[in-house]
């Protein structure tokens, strides 16, 4: 008895096995098992892969490349003077210092309300009313702060000031403090909303702290700054580290001319 012969499946363009479906011999038609054989062996079209996840793109200011904060780092590292300028209980003091305490270069800060609580028999505070006293004294003051200021800069030391300077008020105004540090001065506006400012000035003590309707007049008339062309910073909703990072970008886009 003649055993019969089973073909063998192949792929396509692959001659018949020696001996096996040669001229004259018929194939047995292609079950479907070995269809999917078939398949499983020599897949049509190219492999497919699940698809990658988007990259996110970097925050603004990050160098895509190397992860830094290209202008912040600049800013930490160039002699500069800053003036920080906000109503009471913006938060003025606490951010300048930070920002001094955390620079790369040697930094000073002086705040304006210090330099004139130097005085302390005979000073004349503000609350108390506004006066040729009071007047006097703050003159004093500010001049002080900005002949401190040419020499820290004249020794390589940079410095940041702090003052509730008021946009509409010349006395108290920018003009006062760029005749006393330099043309070079950057002032910067720290404005957080007024809701955040009675809540922090309700945590002063002595006579830093001001009734509310005085914080309030103050915000109010420090609004002013908004279309004045200088650098706003929002802290509403800002941790001190984060709002000085914030400066540090500002500061570097003002050295740049960004």
């Amino acid at each position: 008895m003649r055993t019969p012969r089973v073909s063998a499946v192949r792929g396509p363009g692959l001659a018949p096995a020696a001996g096996r479906g040669g001229p004259g011999e018929e194939l047995p038609a292609s079950r479907p098992y070995e269809t999917e054989c078939h398949r499983m062996q020599y897949p049509v079209g190219p492999p497919t892969h699940p698809p990658m996840p988007a990259v996110p793109p970097p925050p603004p200011g990050q160098d895509a490349a190397t992860g830094h904060f290209p202008l912040a780092e600049a800013a930490r590292t160039a002699s500069v003077a800053v003036l920080l300028i906000g109503p009471a209980g913006a938060g003025k003091t606490t951010v300048a210092r930070h920002w001094a305490d955390t620079r790369r270069v040697p930094t000073a800060h002086v705040s304006l309300d210090d330099v004139r609580e130097w005085v302390r028999s005979g000073f004349a505070d503000p609350q108390s009313g506004w006066n040729d006293h009071s007047e006097a004294q703050y003159r004093l003051a500010r001049r002080t702060c900005g002949f401190a200021a040419r020499n820290f800069l004249a020794n390589g030391i940079s410095c940041i000031l702090d003052d509730a300077v008021f946009p509409d008020r010349p006395v108290v105004g920018l003009g006062g403090w760029k005749r006393h540090v330099g043309p070079g001065l950057l002032p910067v506006v720290l404005l957080p909303g007024l809701e955040v400012v009675l809540e922090r000035n309700a945590e002063r003590t002595g006579n830093r702290r001001l009734s509310d309707e005085e914080v309030a007049r103050i915000h109010g008339r420090m609004a002013g700054w908004y279309g004045s062309g200088l650098p706003i910073i929002d802290n509403s909703q800002q941790d001190v580290a984060t709002t000085a990072r914030l400066l540090d970008e500002v500061v570097a886009r003002s050295l740049t001319g960004r």
